[in-house]
């Protein structure tokens, strides 16, 4: 693939356009993290444990806060009918998430394996709409799971887009091939960062670091609680002399990263754009994804006012999206059965979505 920045016509503005950094003084971060360094810490704790609950209530207790959160975020399996009704006329486009949603969250995020179904699915989806993984993993590394030519692949939350290697038939400008990059200038740093992390991890059990090229995850899932202080502390040592660089927190994984205004919502907007739909009413967005970073992208179609969101989540959670599903390994057959439906319903009424069958 190349590596010049290149965007389809459209969007040669979105990609011009300059992304500065979030202002954050060198001076008062350590003052923050020297100082403050104690508190610091324990809210980088408290976090962790937060994304990763232990506490155990009673079966009555979880089943009263299921139902109430099921009212307000049904499941999308449930709601097939309406969501269809509303996507009536529409040109759809879909947004989807890696880990957690494609595929299982699994102890070594190297062996996050779609299933065949899985890609089979995704496939049959890609014909009918415009499909992009949109996902904190490293595009090459996500492509590599999924070995599907036809998507658009937004790697690193959205800082490394790539459009289809194959004919990208549903842009309209037929121009050239997207491939947008806003924060390539991090990558240097990046990766200093990274091969710190990797020393500072290495006395710390099941602690894992990720190189996503425009990002770096530590992983946690397999570390014993108890060293979870220790490794926020390695972390911060690291962090504190990087002052253009910012942490986020996901699914037991601290994420660090370019401190630009750049998240899976902007990407989100900005393949929109490149795929000519920036200022269309008649299309509809959908946006499938189970992590705190998902969360960018349902908020940006609750502000646009146009398509949904869907959380993949077993438990209850603060979302800004309007349905649910299960995990994928607790609804292996459901899941794809969704897009399996949604791909045989327009196969049956093509007269309903003139725009998308070729």
């Amino acid at each position: 693939m190349t590596q010049q920045n290149v965007v389809a016509s459209k969007t040669k503005s979105v990609a011009q356009k300059p992304q500065g950094y979030i202002p954050i003084p060198r001076r008062r971060v350590l003052k923050n993290l020297e100082i403050n360094g104690g508190q610091r810490i324990n809210a980088w704790v408290d976090s962790m444990r937060a994304s990763s609950p232990t506490r155990v209530k009673s079966t009555s207790s979880l089943a009263e806060e299921h139902s109430s959160w099921i009212l307000r975020h049904p499941s999308a399996l449930d709601m097939f009918e309406q969501i269809m009704d509303a996507s009536k006329g529409k040109q759809i486009v879909m947004f989807l998430d890696y880990d957690g949603t494609l595929s299982p969250i699994v102890d070594d995020p190297d062996r996050a394996f779609m299933s065949d179904s899985m890609r089979k699915t995704v496939r049959k989806l890609a014909r009918y709409f415009p499909t992009a993984i949109v996902t904190g993993r490293c595009r090459d590394k996500v492509y590599n799971f999924v070995r599907l030519a036809e998507l658009y692949y937004a790697g690193s939350h959205g800082m490394d887009i790539q459009g289809p290697t194959t004919d990208p038939k549903y842009n309209k400008d037929k121009g050239e091939a997207v491939l947008f990059q806003p924060a390539s200038e991090f990558v240097p740093m990046i990766d200093e960062v990274y091969h710190q992390l990797v020393e500072k991890m290495k006395s710390i059990p099941g602690a894992r670091v990720e190189n996503n090229k425009f990002c770096v995850s530590v992983h946690f899932r397999c570390v014993d609680e108890k060293k979870w202080n220790e490794l926020a502390q390695q972390v911060r040592s690291v962090l504190k002399e990087y002052p253009k660089l910012r942490l986020n927190q996901g699914r037991k994984v601290l994420e660090i990263r370019p401190s630009i205004k750049w998240d899976k919502g902007k990407a989100l907007e900005f393949l929109l754009e490149s795929l000519g739909f920036a200022n269309c009413n008649d299309v509809f967005p959908v946006y499938i994804g189970d992590d705190k970073t998902d969360e960018d992208a349902f908020k940006k179609l609750k502000d646009r006012g146009q398509g949904l969101g869907i959380l993949v989540s077993k438990f209850p959670k603060d979302t800004t999206a309007s349905y649910s599903l299960q995990e994928p390994n607790e609804a292996s057959d459901g899941f794809p059965s969704t897009f399996g439906g949604l791909e045989t319903s327009i196969s049956q009424t093509p007269s309903t979505f003139p725009s998308v069958i070729k």
